[in-house]
Order: C-alpha cells, then sequence, then structure tokens
C-alpha cells in the first residue's frame, strides 16, 4: 500500500495520466489514503488558476471549453478540464460524460479531462471536486477548467470555488429570464453568449449588457459580454483575453488572494461540518434516543436538542 501511494504521487508530480486519474479516484470514494497524498502535494498548490464555466444546460459549454482548452495550450499553458455532470442511478458515475464530448483534447498530454458525478451533492458540485482541483492543481497544471451541470444552486458553487466565472447563454429558451431567475447576474464575471450566428444573439447580449449596469454591489470594472460560435472558433481569442484580463486584475487589485482565502474558510467550515457529522453518526449512543423520545413528546425543540448535543460531546471529550 504505501509503495502503491509513493509511485502515484511520484505519477502525481510528473502529470502521469494514470496516476492522477487514480488518485482522484481516491478522493471520489473517499478512500482513506487521499488524506496523506493531500498532506503530501498540498504545499504544491496555488499556482493554478481556476476557471468556472456554468450556464444552462444545451449552451454548448463543453465545445466552448474543447476551443477554450486548445487556445490555451497555445500559449503554453497546461490544461486539466473537470466536467461536473449528474450522478448515473445505475452506476454512480458521471450520467453525461462530457469526457466524451472532449475526447480530441486526450491527444495531447499536457491536457487532462475528468468527469466527475454529483453523487448528491447538494447544489451539484461534486464533494470531492475541490480535492480533485487540489491534486490537479499539484501536479502543475497551469488552467483548471471547471464545468457543472448549470442547474440549480451548482452556480453558486461553482463561484465559490474557482477564481473566475464565465456564464454560458444562448439566445434561445429566454436565457436573459433565466439568468436573472438562476442568480447568474450576480455571479458572472464573463458573460458568454454563444451559438451567435442565430436570431435573437444581439438581443440577448443588449439585455445582458442593460441588466449587468442595474447589478448591485458591483466593485471593480463591469463584467465583460462577448459573443462565440464555439463549433467554428469564432470569439475563442476574445474569450481568452477576457479571461487573461479579468485574472490580471483580480492579481493586481489583491482580490484573487481575498477571494481564495473566503474559498479556503468555507471549505474549512465545510470539512469540520463533515468530520462532525460523520462522528455523530459513527457514536451514536443512549443520548440520542433519549433526544429523540423528548423531541417526540415535543419537550425541547430540534434546535435545543442540537445544542445539547454539542454539549454534551464537548463535556465528554468525544469531539472529533
Amino acid at each position: 500500500m504505501k509503495e502503491d501511494l509513493e509511485t502515484l504521487i511520484a505519477g502525481l508530480e510528473r502529470r502521469h495520466a494514470g496516476s492522477v486519474a487514480r488518485l482522484i479516484s481516491w478522493a471520489e470514494n473517499r478512500d482513506p489514503r487521499i488524506g496523506e497524498v493531500l498532506r503530501r502535494v498540498y504545499p504544491r498548490t496555488g499556482r493554478g488558476f481556476r476557471l468556472g464555466i456554468t450556464g444552462p444546460p444545451g449552451g454548448g459549454k463543453s465545445t466552448l471549453i474543447t476551443r477554450l482548452a486548445k487556445a490555451l495550450r497555445a500559449q503554453g499553458e497546461r490544461v486539466a478540464v473537470v466536467a461536473v455532470d449528474p450522478t448515473s442511478p445505475f452506476t454512480g458515475g458521471a450520467l453525461l460524460g462530457d469526457r466524451y464530448r472532449m475526447i480530441e483534447l486526450c491527444e495531447d498530454p499536457e491536457i487532462f479531462v475528468r468527469s466527475m458525478a454529483t453523487r448528491g451533492s447538494l447544489g451539484g458540485l461534486a464533494a470531492a471536486s475541490e480535492e480533485a482541483l487540489d491534486l490537479l492543481d499539484a501536479a502543475g497544471f497551469t488552467y483548471l477548467l471547471v464545468e457543472t451541470v448549470g442547474v440549480g444552486q451548482s452556480e453558486l458553487d461553482i463561484a465559490r470555488a474557482t477564481d473566475t466565472t464565465v456564464v454560458v447563454l444562448v439566445p434561445e429558451s429566454g436565457d436573459g429570464i433565466q439568468a436573472m431567475k438562476a442568480g447568474l447576474m450576480e455571479i458572472g464575471d464573463i458573460f458568454v453568449v454563444n451559438k451567435a450566428d442565430r436570431e435573437g444573439a444581439n438581443r440577448l447580449v443588449s439585455d445582458l449588457r442593460s441588466m449587468l449596469r442595474l447589478r448591485t454591489g458591483q466593485e471593480g470594472p463591469r463584467p465583460q459580454v462577448l459573443t462565440t460560435v464555439a463549433t467554428r472558433g469564432d470569439g475563442v481569442p476574445e474569450l481568452v483575453e477576457a479571461v487573461a484580463t479579468h485574472r490580471r486584475d483580480l492579481e493586481e487589485s489583491g482580490a484573487l488572494e481575498a477571494h481564495r482565502r473566503s474559498v479556503l474558510k468555507q471549505r474549512l467550515l465545510g470539512e469540520a461540518r463533515r468530520e462532525l457529522l460523520e462522528h455523530l453518526e459513527r457514536d451514536e449512543d443512549e443520548g440520542w434516543e433519549d433526544l429523540l423520545d423528548r423531541l417526540a413528546r415535543r419537550e425541547v425543540t430540534p434546535h435545543d436538542a442540537a445544542k445539547s448535543m454539542m454539549e454534551r460531546l464537548a463535556i465528554s471529550g468525544k469531539a472529533p
């Protein structure tokens, strides 16, 4: 086991695709060895730039990411793509399988593509995705692209976990209204109207710019609105430049460091919450039944029962 771990870590440092994939699987499956791996490689993280791509389904995100990854590679960047998909009810794996839609990227050894399942994660971003990003960061990939399923809470999750968020919309299906309903206007740093050769593209661009002028709490420059036709590669160079400009603005203003610190705080709280829940589920004792009985008799509120449980853990010294 020790030798296997050492071999995989050495492979990770060489960006060996098989080693990277195996370690990400450990993170997904909560393999107990992943903790030691992360302890060993975490000091190497923090250098890769994390770019989130989200938006409603059917917007051509995977095609756009393929073009974007190729453009970044042409600039000498090493690119990793994590495509977060819904979970298959049969296999527990990624249902849409973005890596098949991005198969041409796999021909380049400096591009790594991985589909990950949400596995019931609230909001749609896989629970192990952040650990996967850490592994890819430690492996030396300079751009980490994250695509989400683009529904529900996932857009907010991706904004929290990445440095820059690109929101992809299309002219059809009233995407302007959908963007407002989903809260996309609040979290997007760059807006892309893809399939811009279709009717209604110019109107959507105009609507987005009007809505962005009304966005409250905006600091710094207003988000850019770009057009692309990903199938042809139109507009992709402009998108690459917009990402570089936003990154430069974040770094020069100090906002990047502040945002990453906020991300780490949320991860710390999330990990602590998960550890506590796992501890409570492992160590059910007579106190649980007593509290449940009192709850059932309406003698105590769930809020007060939870506080009592935590106080008992602290006094007993059983807290994790």
